[in-house]
C-alpha cells in the first residue's frame, strides 16, 4: 500500500514472464493467471498484460533498441497504474536493460528453444543472469503450479552472499 496525500493505492505484485518468441510465454502466463486467481484463498485478482496488445494499443512497432527500451517502460508504467494482487507481463524483454525497467517482483524466464520466429530479436537476445524460475519445458500447466505456488508464499531465488 502506498498513501499520497491520504490517498491509497495499492500496486500491483509484477510478475514478468520473459524469453524468445515461440517459447511458451502467453501459454504460461495465461495459465499462472489462472492459477493465482483460483488457488489463492483470497482469491487474487490478476491482470494479464501481453506486449503485442499494448504495442497495438499504442502503434509502435520499433523493434530497434530505443523501440525495446520504451517498451520496456511502458509495460511498467501500465504495470504500475493497476491495483489488482498481480500483474503478468508476457514479454519478450531482450535485454538486461529492458527487465530492469520492468522492474519485476518475480522473473520467470521461459528457456524452452534455442532461436525464436525473428531473426534480429535472437541476435539481440541475451539470456538473464537474475531470474527467479527457468521454465526449460513447454507444460504451461505444470510450471504455473509450481511457480504459482512459490509465488503466493512469497518465495524468490536466494541471492548468493557474494552479489
Amino acid at each position: 500500500m502506498l498513501d499520497t496525500f491520504g490517498v491509497t493505492y495499492s500496486m500491483a505484485k509484477r510478475i514478468l514472464i520473459m524469453g524468445l518468441p515461440g517459447a511458451g510465454k502467453t501459454f504460461l502466463a495465461k495459465a499462472l493467471k489462472k492459477y493465482l486467481e483460483t488457488q489463492s484463498d483470497l482469491r487474487a485478482e490478476v491482470k494479464l498484460i501481453h506486449a503485442d496488445d499494448v504495442r497495438k494499443k499504442y502503434n509502435d512497432w520499433d523493434f530497434s533498441y530505443e523501440g525495446r527500451i520504451r517498451q520496456s517502460i511502458r509495460m511498467r508504467e501500465l504495470a504500475d497504474g493497476l491495483s489488482n494482487d498481480f500483474v503478468i507481463a508476457d514479454f519478450v524483454a531482450p535485454l538486461p536493460e529492458t527487465r530492469h525497467n520492468f522492474k519485476a517482483d518475480w522473473t520467470i524466464w521461459v528457456d524452452t528453444i534455442d532461436a525464436g520466429r525473428f531473426e534480429d530479436t535472437n541476435k539481440m537476445f541475451v539470456p538473464p543472469d537474475v531470474y527467479d524460475f527457468r521454465v526449460t519445458e513447454q507444460n504451461a500447466e505444470k510450471w504455473a503450479e509450481f511457480i504459482g505456488a512459490q509465488v503466493l508464499e512469497n518465495r524468490r531465488r536466494p541471492i548468493p552472499a557474494n552479489s
